[in-house]
């Protein structure tokens, strides 16, 4: 299912304690996402950028800024792209406009498209599970955050 509306969004547990984390040791945070609904006519532009507002509302109260958000708005049964993961096109795009070092760098992601996205754009890469609470996830701590 799609998550598109304010009321049906919300931020899981450990995520805010998670990227205060993150930020303290200078990681720049870019979210990058497939949005296959706005191909497929389910929701708009408008729909995300309201949830993405949102998230960075609440974000921002916890001093949390999100340097960029990068979506494919494209679906793979619908239209060819290079900007849907498992491509790396909005990757690749956010590492050269904000100088990312791929060696120094993690792709956190839920899907096995994100890990492949990551891998092609030479990042690092740990798979989650859908609403994890990153905050205990093993992997988080042992290599980003030892």
């Amino acid at each position: 299912s799609y998550v598109y509306t304010v009321s049906g969004f919300k931020i899981n547990p450990g995520v805010v304690e998670t990227l205060k984390r993150f930020i303290s040791m200078g990681y720049v945070l870019i979210i990058i996402s497939n949005q296959g609904g706005i191909a497929k006519g389910i929701y708009t532009h408008k729909n995300v950028e309201e949830v993405h507002l949102y998230l960075l509302n609440e974000l921002k109260k916890h001093g949390i800024d999100i340097t960029e958000i990068y979506y494919c708005p494209h679906h793979s049964g619908i239209e060819k792209c290079l900007c849907r993961k498992p491509d790396s096109l909005l990757i690749e795009k956010a590492m050269s406009r904000f100088q990312v070092d791929p060696e120094k760098s993690w792709f956190i992601g839920n899907s096995e498209s994100d890990i492949q996205a990551a891998s092609k754009a030479g990042l690092n890469a740990i798979k989650i599970q859908t609403n994890e609470d990153i905050s205990v996830h093993p992997r988080i701590f042992r290599e980003i955050c030892p």
